[in-house]
């Protein structure tokens, strides 16, 4: 297929063609970009887990130590909630702060993802809007003197691209959208299961400002007030 056919196909359907061309590198961008970002998100974040799971408690310093080392990563976020209420506020009271970032955090996750699914939607649309168009010039041959009628075929025939093209993207499309919300839910999933760790390693586990402080509170008799 030569430059020049494909320029005549996408006359033919009157420019049709190259807006389902841009949707198609839109497609491709949104997916290139998303799953590089929530597969890097999901390999450090399980590392992240990892870490948090070896410890048996996590104090104030510990995890200021683990938000550090998870840097842009969303479980950063809720290190950081916990390092700033770890000890001052009870298991419950903890995990409602944690929740709340959970859902602050969330939307970061699937941005851009609406493109993707609007590319699914518009492309078969599109297609068969330049497939009609594509129609008119091919019947519009037989209103003009000294053309055969087998010309109908070729005309509609090259018409047909344009759905054909359409459908291709969605397909595209619908299979990254559907990767991509999996890996959504893989991300959420660890999050999740980080909400989980913190509020169980931080159960009455002492408010200390730096790593590898003593805990003070426990030599002086002094008790946390919980919230």
């Amino acid at each position: 297929m030569s430059i020049n056919y494909i320029i005549y196909l996408a006359d033919y359907s009157d420019g049709v063609l190259y807006v389902l061309a841009g949707l198609l590198v839109v497609a491709l961008g949104v997916m290139i970009d998303r799953f590089w970002s929530l597969r890097s998100t999901i390999l450090h974040g399980a590392s992240i887990i990892n870490a948090t799971t070896a410890a048996p408690t996590l104090g104030a310093g510990e995890l200021a130590r683990l938000r550090d080392k998870a840097g842009n990563l969303p479980e950063a976020a809720l290190l950081d909630m916990a390092a700033r209420h770890v000890g001052m506020v009870s298991t419950d009271a903890m995990a409602n702060r944690l929740d709340e970032t959970v859902m602050l955090v969330a939307p970061r996750l699937d941005r851009r993802l609406w493109m993707l699914d609007t590319v699914v939607t518009l492309a078969p649309l599109l297609g068969l809007f330049g497939t009609i168009i594509g129609m008119f010039h091919a019947f519009n041959v037989l209103a003009q003197p000294g053309h055969a009628p087998a010309e109908v075929t070729g005309g509609v025939a090259d018409a047909l691209v344009a759905t054909a093209f359409g459908i291709f993207i969605a397909m595209l499309g619908l299979t990254g959208f559907n990767a991509l919300s999996n890996q959504v839910r893989h991300v959420l999933h660890q999050l999740d299961c980080m909400k989980m760790l913190i509020v169980n390693r931080t159960d009455g586990a002492p408010n200390l400002a730096t790593h590898g402080a003593a805990a003070q509170p426990a030599a002086h008799g002094m008790a946390f007030v919980e919230a």
